[in-house]
């Protein structure tokens, strides 16, 4: 099954991401079947071939939460975005009778 995911690249603190059409349980820098644009989170620039996007998600390709929201962000494709970091719910602690 394949995937649009981001593949971290970049030098240490300063992360910059490709997105990239990949197996789906393929390591984060292994082999990837296309590149399809880049995301630089520092300066905050986004770049995405929307044709080919387009492609793969017709051909079957799912993108990750990250990659969905990128593309919904930059009006790539329609719809709401996915919540990527879900806050957990702690039980309340009970006090210690000692």
């Amino acid at each position: 099954m394949l995937a649009i995911k981001l593949k971290r690249i970049g030098k240490k603190h300063q992360a910059a991401f490709r997105v990239v059409v990949a197996e789906k349980k393929s390591k984060m820098a292994g082999r990837y079947v296309e590149d399809l644009g880049f995301w630089n989170p520092n300066n905050k620039k986004v770049s995405i071939n929307k044709e080919r996007s387009a492609y793969w998600i017709k051909a079957g390709a799912q993108p990750t939460d990250s990659v969905y929201n990128l593309m919904v962000k930059n009006q790539i494709i329609k719809g709401t975005k996915k919540p990527v970091h879900k806050k957990s719910k702690k039980p309340a602690e009970t006090p210690i009778s000692a």
